[in-house]
C-alpha cells in the first residue's frame, strides 16, 4: 500500500513539472509572480528592472492620422515622446556624500521626455524606452496630459510661452513666427518644481513663483504641447530674469 502511494505521489509531481515547463513565456502564475518576458525577441527570466536613475517607459502608439482626419504613412507618422512608467530604478547616489537621490516618478504615471532622449527597446512585444530621471520634462496622472494633471520635477518650471506679436525698434508689429530661427523665450510660469536636492539631502527651493513672468535663454526651453497650448519646460539655471 505504501509503495502504491509513493508511485502516485511521484506521478503527480512529474505531471506538475511537465505543466510548468510548458507555461507560455511571459505568463503569470496564480500567485502573481511573472515567469518570464521577452527583450529584443529574446526570452528573459523575470521582469526588466532599471538600474540607477533609469526609468522604463512604455511608449504611446504612433499617431497615423492628423486632427483633420488625414491618414499618415511611413516616416510621416507622428511619433510622440510620451508614455507610461512601467518600472523605476532605485535612484542615483551623490558622488561625494553618498546620499540617494529619490526618483521623481512611480510606476503607472505618465511622462513626457525629450525628443532625442532615451534608448528604445522592444520589450514584451511593445516599444519601450529607457530614460534618465533628468530626461523627464513633465509627469502626469489619470492617463491624459492636461494642465491640471501636469507636474514638473526637480528645479524645472513650466512656462506658458508668449507667442504674441513683438514690436520692432521702429514700432512696427511683427509676428513672432516671422523672426528667422527665433523661438519664444518669455512667458508666464504655470508650474514650479520642488527644487534640486543638495549634497546634504536638503531641497534647494526654486526662487520662482506661479504667475511670475520670466525671460529665459534662447533655445533653452523644451517645447511641450498641453491641450493645444504652447509651453516650455525650463531649468532654473536657464532663467535670466523675472518680472
Amino acid at each position: 500500500m505504501v509503495k502504491i502511494l509513493s508511485i502516485v505521489a511521484a506521478a503527480a509531481s512529474l505531471s506538475a513539472s511537465v505543466c510548468h515547463a510548458f507555461v507560455t513565456p511571459g505568463a503569470v502564475r496564480a500567485n502573481g509572480v511573472r515567469l518570464g518576458a521577452k527583450l529584443e525577441g529574446r526570452e528573459i527570466e523575470g521582469a526588466l528592472v532599471p538600474t540607477n536613475n533609469f526609468v522604463l517607459v512604455k511608449i504611446v502608439d504612433v499617431e497615423d492620422e492628423t486632427e483633420g482626419g488625414i491618414l499618415l504613412t511611413g516616416s510621416a507618422k507622428i511619433k510622440k515622446t510620451e508614455g507610461e512608467v512601467v518600472a523605476v530604478g532605485p535612484g542615483k547616489t551623490h558622488q561625494e556624500s553618498g546620499l540617494l537621490f529619490p526618483m521623481p516618478v512611480v510606476a503607472g504615471e505618465g511622462v513626457v521626455y525629450g525628443k532625442y532622449d532615451g534608448t528604445e527597446i522592444d520589450y514584451d512585444g511593445s516599444q519601450h524606452t529607457l530614460i534618465r530621471d533628468d530626461d523627464i520634462l513633465v509627469k502626469f496622472s489619470g492617463g491624459t496630459l492636461t494642465l491640471d494633471s501636469a507636474e514638473v520635477a526637480s528645479d524645472n518650471v513650466l512656462v506658458k510661452v508668449d507667442v504674441s506679436q513683438e514690436t520692432m525698434a521702429s514700432g512696427l508689429l511683427i509676428a513672432a513666427s516671422s523672426t528667422k530661427g527665433a523661438k519664444p523665450s518669455t512667458g508666464e510660469v504655470v508650474k514650479v518644481g520642488p527644487g534640486r536636492m543638495a549634497s546634504n539631502g536638503e531641497i534647494m527651493t526654486v526662487d520662482i513663483a506661479l504667475g511670475d513672468f520670466v525671460k529665459f535663454r534662447d533655445f533653452a526651453g523644451n517645447e511641450v504641447d498641453i491641450e493645444g497650448g504652447e509651453y516650455a519646460v525650463v531649468r532654473m539655471t536657464d532663467i535670466l530674469a523675472k518680472f
